[in-house]
This record gives structure tokens, C-alpha cells and sequence, in this order.
């Protein structure tokens, strides 16, 4: 996947305008428009890759630090929900243990972005999923 780069200030008052009229929170299109953990993290600890029912398609890079999260970073090819959604995931997890990573749900990420059109919840549930395989995967690797 290629990274998609954040909104120039020229188009900015634009998509914020749009993604305001469609129901999504200031906290959300700040997400969106900055997109602060996009990218991919060189020689992870934790990947994983999922593509939803509607196509769109992210992968997570997570890095350790003493047993906790130390960088994550989320490569998304999809809308406005599915970005938002996954950054918000990263600042959830960064600094926490894999535990507290593994209690995230579409509640508490819902609950970050405040709020998202009701058609985009599934992307809320694409980013935790995401997350939750990575995870899943860790733990039986390192159970081997």
C-alpha cells in the first residue's frame, strides 16, 4: 500500500466543510486531515493487514518497548472513517501494554472521534479488528 499524504492548507477548509456536513466530528476530520500515524514502521514487532466488507484496506505496524507500544503506524487505503478510525486507534494504544491494547473496542474508539456517520461505523470495526489480529498473531507466535 502506498501512504496517502495529508490534505494541503488549500484543501483543507474544503474537506473539512464536506466531512462536517456528513456528520463527522472536528476530532475526526483533524484525524483525517493530519493524519498522524500513517505510514509503515521499519522491522515491526506486530503486522497485520484486513480488508473490510466495503474494500477498504489497512495494515498495522506496531513496534515494542519494554512490553509496551512504543510506536504503531496504520497504512490505510480507504475513506475519511477508516483513517480517522485508525489513527485514533494508535493514540489509544501508544505507551500501553499488548493487554490494554487487546481490551480496545469500537466503543472506546468511538467514543475518541465523537463522531462518524453512522455508515462509516464499520470502518471503527475494521481498525479494531486490525489491531486485534496483529495482536492475536503476536501472542501465538511468542507462545510457540
Amino acid at each position: 500500500m502506498t501512504q496517502i499524504q495529508a490534505a494541503t492548507p488549500e484543501d483543507t477548509k474544503g474537506i473539512e466543510e464536506m466531512l462536517t456536513a456528513s456528520g463527522y466530528s472536528r476530532t475526526a476530520i483533524n484525524y483525517y486531515i493530519n493524519k498522524p500515524h500513517m505510514g509503515q514502521i521499519a522491522d515491526p514487532d506486530i503486522t497485520s493487514q484486513m480488508t473490510g466488507s466495503c474494500g477498504d484496506t489497512m495494515g498495522i505496524y506496531i513496534k515494542m518497548d519494554n512490553g509496551v507500544v512504543g510506536d504503531a503506524k496504520y497504512q490505510v487505503m480507504g475513506c475519511a472513517g477508516a483513517i480517522s478510525a485508525a489513527m485514533a486507534v494508535v493514540d489509544l494504544i501508544k505507551g500501553k501494554d499488548l493487554d490494554y491494547a487487546r481490551t480496545i473496542d469500537d466503543g472506546v474508539v468511538f467514543n475518541v472521534l465523537e463522531e462518524i456517520p453512522v455508515k462509516k461505523h464499520h470502518c471503527i470495526q475494521l481498525a479494531v479488528k486490525t489491531l486485534h489480529k496483529a495482536l492475536d498473531a503476536y501472542r501465538l507466535k511468542k507462545s510457540a
